[in-house]
């Protein structure tokens, strides 16, 4: 599987576990028929230029489905166990492959409902081609979650106020942004971000950005919990 498909290289194989729950899942999808769902560990297409991950990646993990109508339009039910740690980051991924420099635009919408139980957050995940950057961008987030690494300030970019940390999780830099008020749906201008890293705090050089993913980075969901992404769009040239 190709590091750009998960959500860590680090992976544990939890097939076991994620037996349980598949019905629960699937019936937690719209009531008409989706186009796509799976509840494997690795389930994923592509539909509409996105691809959709499912990508259970954390030890410990239970049942999880994804669903989807369309790259833009899909959900998800999870039911991790409340323990610590990151199970999963089921997403939407667009490619982009170009370097900073050459990006005369990079900005994403979303709109989605999540749930008031749980722990968890959701975000966007930025990666370079060679896999040495990753910037999360975390619109909101619930329960006992925190970013890697040490904080860095605050500042305002793309339309946000974030709170920013650095970190190294063992394979790469970790930028993280958090949005310091929850937000459902709103647009990123994400190209003054990259920008930031780059030019201002001289962190990164310049980078060729290879996916922007968007999706819910789950710790706990015990019981079941949806997820979903209502819209979605990257763009970028």
């Amino acid at each position: 599987m190709a590091p750009s498909t998960l959500r860590r290289t680090t992976k544990a194989l939890l097939a076991p576990a994620l037996a349980l729950g598949v019905t629960a899942g699937l019936a937690s999808a719209p009531a008409h028929a989706a186009v796509w769902s799976s509840c494997d560990q690795w389930g994923n297409t592509s539909l509409n230029g996105y691809t959709l991950y499912n990508n259970i990646w954390g030890s410990g993990a239970g049942a999880q489905c994804v669903w989807a109508n369309s790259g833009t339009d899909w959900g998800v039910w999870a039911d991790h166990p409340n323990t610590g740690g990151i199970k999963s980051y089921p997403n939407a991924k667009k490619v982009i492959n170009k370097s900073i420099t050459s990006l005369g635009s990079l900005t994403s919408s979303y709109n989605v409902t999540v749930p008031s139980s749980g722990a968890y957050n959701t975000s966007y995940d930025i990666w370079d081609t060679d896999h040495d950057y990753e910037i999360m961008l975390w619109v909101n987030h619930n329960g006992a979650v925190g970013p890697l690494g040490t904080p860095q300030g605050t500042v305002s970019l793309g339309g946000h106020t974030w709170n920013v940390h650095k970190g190294n999780n063992g394979a790469n830099e970790v930028f993280s942004f958090l949005r310091t008020s929850d937000s459902d749906s709103g647009t990123v201008d994400i190209l003054p971000v990259l920008k930031w890293i780059k030019d201002t705090k001289g962190w990164m050089g310049n980078e060729t950005i290879g996916d922007v993913q968007f999706g819910f980075e789950i710790t706990s969901s015990s019981g079941g919990l949806d997820f979903r992404t209502n819209s979605l769009t990257v763009s970028g040239g």
